[in-house]
């Protein structure tokens, strides 16, 4: 578990976690819109698609692997440790029913293990489970986030942050104007779908997320 200063220095790269959907940009336009979002900055990638069979998935994190490969960027699978390991991924990314991180961890020890979570208890237990981050949600008021019920808001966000140790990601309904107030309730980056994919110049808008970190993430 990745958890002291040090080591979450290492994690510099989750600053902004990217999670895929090929269905805003265009499945044949997908690719490029990756490229583009890492030409802008970004050094971490979820591929989250959950309608595509395994070897579909499998093959559509091939081709992302070579991209972020090519940028020095990680690639996080969601959900499937073992399409990660297969297509050379570093991470997968686990929802809370999904098998526990400590198992994951046992039988693939060289992935970066991130776990999505709800509630206070939900972080609680991911980072006992062995978790190396969370993404938190939903923070604001999203279409995406909400079969999770009402926003989690600002103050349970940084509730979570003081609650563990390991970097915790503020996700749903981010905007680049919120990413400051997310920061200042100690959250150690934020996560986002809509609003990358959905902008027309995503390179510059990735950009412009990146600068709220200095400019530069490794």
């Amino acid at each position: 578990m990745l958890t002291s200063p040090m080591e979450k220095q290492a994690l510099e790269f989750l600053r902004v976690y990217l999670i895929s959907d090929r269905m805003r940009v265009g499945k044949s336009q997908f690719l490029t819109a990756v490229e583009e979002a890492l030409q802008g900055g970004i050094r971490a990638l979820q591929i989250r698609e959950k309608d595509l069979a395994s070897k579909d998935l499998l093959a559509l994190a091939r081709e992302v692997k070579t991209l972020t490969q090519r940028y020095n960027a990680k690639l996080f699978i969601n959900d499937r440790a073992d399409i990660a390991v297969m297509a050379g991924a570093d991470g997968v990314h686990l929802t809370e029913a999904s098998v526990q991180t400590c198992e994951v961890k046992n039988n693939f020890p060289d992935l970066i293990v991130g776990v999505s979570t709800h509630s206070l208890e939900g972080a609680r237990l991911a980072e006992t489970q062995g978790a190396d981050f969370i993404t938190f949600s939903p923070i604001y008021d999203t279409p995406s986030k909400a079969g999770y019920g009402s926003p989690q808001g600002l103050s349970l966000l940084r509730q979570v942050t003081q609650a563990v140790h390991l970097p915790v990601l503020a996700l749903g309904g981010i905007t680049l104007h919120r990413v400051s107030e997310c920061l200042q309730q100690g959250a150690f980056g934020v996560a986002m779908i809509s609003d990358i994919w959905d902008s027309t110049y995503i390179k510059q808008q990735s950009s412009e997320y990146i600068q709220n970190f200095g400019g530069d993430i490794e």
